[in-house]
């Protein structure tokens, strides 16, 4: 890109990141940041975000095309793939420059992507300082599409993206917690008042009767709220 591409760029870049901390909810985050993959790095066709939990199942939290989500279930099925290695192994970037190649690094999930129409492919981490939070997938139909400049790039949107992601989390955590810590007290408000016992010994019915139940101890709590019963209780 020349100097107007980029200052292009950038000032696109700085509107996002705008827009990106103005979601409602996470999932709302995750589609906006790759649907601006698709329109803000050159050559991207497709983009994605991927998690992979417990050291190999892959998760596809956002996606803009089935191909995104194929190639992330053959990545897991495979447990490799440039994506899968981006966000495991906290590897930074992955450029493939071209998948029709061989590519002995993922001999396995290398041919699966031929098959599925990618040309060329790149794994970007989506990290801050305390969270580890997936990879952005981005992949052309063409081999040797993304450029040093894509790279560079897609890197500047990743950052931003993890940012605003991980405020995202931050502010849905803070709401489930707040939530659930109102729904237990009006819990325990009704158990105390229709028992005549303290807020200890509530607290104690709820919790016997959620590891009963194996029912985390807010769904126990709305229980209480919405029916006025323990469920469990005899």
């Amino acid at each position: 890109m020349d100097d107007s591409s980029w200052k292009d760029f950038a000032s696109h870049l700085a509107e996002l990141a705008r827009n990106l901390l103005a979601q409602e909810t996470v999932q709302d985050t995750l589609d906006l940041i790759v649907d601006n993959a698709v329109r803000l790095v050159d050559g991207c066709d497709y983009a994605g975000i991927l998690t992979v939990e417990g050291g190999r199942k892959v998760r596809t939290l956002a996606s803009t095309h089935r191909l995104v989500r194929e190639s992330d279930a053959a990545q897991g099925e495979y447990a490799q793939g440039p994506c899968f290695d981006a966000a495991r192994k906290r590897n930074e970037i992955y450029r493939i420059k071209d998948m029709t190649t061989n590519v002995g690094r993922w001999p396995r999930y290398a041919p699966r992507a031929r098959q599925l129409g990618i040309g060329s492919m790149m794994g970007i981490l989506l990290y801050t300082e305390d969270d580890n939070l997936g990879a952005l997938d981005m992949y052309a139909a063409e081999p040797r599409t993304f450029s040093q400049e894509s790279e560079q790039a897609g890197w500047l949107l990743a950052s931003h993206a993890a940012v605003a992601l991980s405020s995202a989390r931050s502010h849905a955590q803070l709401a489930t917690a707040l939530e659930s810590r109102s729904e237990i007290g009006e819990a325990l408000g009704i158990l105390m008042e229709r028992y005549k016992v303290s807020e200890a010994e509530a607290f104690a019915v709820l919790r016997k009767s959620s590891q009963d139940q194996n029912v985390k101890l807010r769904d126990i709590a709305r229980r209480v709220t919405e029916t006025g019963e323990i469920p469990g209780a005899r």
